[in-house]
């Protein structure tokens, strides 16, 4: 044998250490291709007796490591899909395995994307947008204003006012004469900019009228929660008297809750029968006040300007009457009128300001944009410095066009408005995402196991008829139905089709639509499945009725009564891994059931209430269990068993009130 044979043989780094070692012992060796002799060998294998039998070093194996899914906002099916390598149908597959049916855009719970993405071997990661808004030191305002204003610190505001009523009764024509009387006269042959609302001055005081197309614009925008009319002045024509369109715009000025006048327009014809539209008004409940109701109502005529004073210090009088007041020391805040992009200016938007001041140069947020109030010109076409309450201006500088009836506000700063800007872009991206609610139906409300808490019991009703004698037939029965329990409201009943209209009172009401020998105009379809509202059409009264009745029962809270079926013991515990912890029980009376809710009880304490998930007898799912009879049984959420536990199974029934 040689050096180097020997030196791999016991593992040596080097044939040198064996030619060092022969040296010590007085034996000159040439190099590492000497031969050895056996007493040499021995003397070497005694010096190094460890590296003797070298045994070659095994490194572990690096466990692999799992990828991380990191999560950021609300798990959507497709994004999720993406992130495990998966396609959207892939894990829906996986989803209806778990009896969840999703479509591509809906949400995953939290716990359920977990335990996919472990099962793909992922390791899983949510995190939540949140922003964090440090306090604002520089700003000499704080970022929160107190929402009650101060007694001491509220003036009187101009009243807003809107025109309503049947079509051709004048109303446009009304607004205009106003106009040309009472602003134009004014303007020293300046170029006058029409943006939606405008203000006019009698003795010394000002009045904002909104120019709104029609009521429909008018829903909308109280739809929204911008109750910004103080006054509705409803258009009747002396000559036509109230019609349909008159009888909507009444309702739709109650819903919302306004003060209420009448003008009587066209007096100058001689076909004007103003007695008679009082006669009309009184039916509806408007009885005029020099009749001894409490209704003002003003004759005029849009074409001679005849009763216009009179009417304009009546709507003082209804404001003085109103005592509306508003702080203008504090922040501005209001409502879009009308928006547009405009050449030359970009986004603009007609708003009004309900309280505060509104300036140049204030960062306000309107719905989900922001911007910097770059100017503000008021109705005049005059460009302006502030905006006080009550006034019209029209706003430049948001960063895109809001929708009519969004709310502004003014913010302490620009990073404080860009930060909440940048929250509501994001929750609006959510919404747009996520499934739109299932607004209110009839079949909904005929469930008697609805648990849904309502804290009106009102059933609210629009109805529509082919001609007035069966609206009245129906209003009647309705009426014969007595129940001290449930309030049934009818907000509008008119002759005629279902209207676009109609569907925006029922929207903006949370009411329903009902139809007798009726259709549905054009669009209407559309605007109701926008909107959420359903419209519900008959042709015989008594499934009508039958049907409205059952709505009525289906508002009542069910009265929930529980029977007990049966008793059992826990005799022991097991453990399966898969499935957790199972009970072995013994009936000791009455039955199990499978669909019974179960309550655990230890020592006469009661440790949990909830639902079977799991009820067998040996290998076998059961239905129900009898006395003396064995099974096993898991809970939902429960496993904290322990031999001597009672389980008492009962059952829940739930019995739809009388009215």
């Amino acid at each position: 044998m040689r050096v180097h044979e020997l030196a791999r043989e016991l593992g040596l780094r080097s044939s040198q250490d064996i030619l060092d070692k022969l040296h010590e012992h007085g034996m000159q060796l040439k190099n590492h291709m000497s031969p050895l002799t056996d007493e040499q060998v021995d003397i070497i294998r005694k010096a190094f007796p460890k590296s003797a039998t070298p045994t070659p070093a095994v490194l572990p194996k690096p466990e692999p490591q799992k990828k991380t899914i990191l999560v950021r906002g609300p798990i959507i099916v497709k994004e999720f899909a993406e992130q495990l390598g998966l396609k959207p149908n892939q894990l829906i597959a996986e989803l209806m395995m778990m009896n969840i049916f999703a479509s591509i855009n809906e949400r995953v719970d939290l716990k359920i994307a977990q335990q996919i993405a472990e099962k793909h071997g992922f390791s899983f990661e949510h995190e939540k947008k949140i922003i964090e808004r440090k306090p604002v030191t520089k700003a000499p305002e704080p970022a929160v204003e107190p929402t009650e204003d101060k007694n001491e610190d509220l003036a009187t505001r101009p009243p807003i006012v809107t025109f309503m009523g049947h079509v051709d009764h004048g109303k446009t024509s009304l607004l205009d004469k106003i106009r040309n009387t009472k602003v134009a006269a004014g303007e020293d042959g300046g170029i006058t900019q029409h943006i939606g609302a405008y203000t006019v001055t009698i003795n010394e005081r000002q009045i904002t009228f909104l120019d709104t197309p029609g009521h429909a614009a008018f829903t909308q925008m109280r739809a929204r929660g911008a109750n910004l009319t103080d006054i509705a002045v409803i258009i009747v024509d002396a000559q036509d008297g109230i019609m349909p369109q008159t009888r909507e715009a009444i309702q739709h000025a109650r819903a919302a809750k306004v003060a209420l006048m009448v003008a009587i327009n066209k007096i100058d014809l001689r076909g004007a029968n103003v007695d008679r539209v009082k006669t009309q008004l009184q039916k509806e409940g408007l009885a005029p006040e020099d009749w001894g109701g409490t209704t003002i109502c003003c004759p005029v005529s849009a074409l001679t300007g005849a009763g216009l004073d009179h009417l304009l210090e009546m709507i003082l009088l209804q404001a003085d009457m109103l005592e509306l007041k508003a702080n203008p020391g504090r922040r501005a805040q209001g409502y879009v009128i009308e928006a547009r992009l405009e050449p030359g200016m970009g986004p603009t938007a007609n708003i009004v300001v309900k309280r505060g001041t509104l300036k140049v140069g204030d960062a306000i947020t309107c719905g989900p944009y922001w911007g910097r109030v770059k100017a503000l010109i008021s109705d005049k076409g005059i460009k302006v410095r502030t905006a006080g309450p009550s006034l019209a201006v029209k706003v430049l500088g948001l960063t895109a066009v809001p929708e009519p009836g969004m709310e502004f506000q003014v913010q302490a700063n620009d990073r404080v408005a860009r930060e909440m800007s940048e929250t509501a872009l994001e929750e609006k991206r959510k919404q747009e995402i996520a499934v739109t609610p299932k607004r209110l139906t009839l079949d909904d409300l005929m469930k008697p196991a609805s648990s849904q808490a309502r804290e009106a019991r009102k059933l609210r009703l629009i109805l529509k008829g082919d001609v007035q004698g069966s609206l009245e037939a129906i209003q009647n029965s309705l009426a014969g139905i007595k129940s001290d329990k449930v309030v049934l409201d009818i907000l509008l009943a008119s002759v005629g089709n279902v209207s676009s209209n109609d569907v925006l009172l029922a929207r903006a009401s949370e009411a329903i639509i009902i139809g007798f020998h009726v259709g549905k105009d054009d669009g209407v379809n559309a605007t109701a499945k926008r909107e959420g509202v359903e419209i519900r059409l008959y042709s015989i009264i008594y499934e009508l009725l039958d049907e409205v009745r059952n709505a009525m029962v289906g508002l009542l809270e069910p009265i929930v009564k529980q029977t007990v079926v049966g008793h059992a013991e826990v005799l022991q515990v097991f453990e399966i891994s898969r499935k957790g912890t199972v009970a072995g029980c013994r009936c000791t009376d009455g039955k199990l059931t499978s669909r019974a809710r179960a309550r655990v009880k230890r020592k006469g304490d009661l440790l949990f209430e909830g639902s079977l998930i799991s009820l067998k007898r040996f290998q076998n799912d059961a239905a129900e269990v009898r006395e003396s009879q064995e099974c096993g049984l898991r809970l939902d959420n429960f496993s904290s068993f322990q031999p001597g536990d009672i389980i008492e199974c009962f059952e829940v029934e739930k019995i739809a009130q009388q009215l």
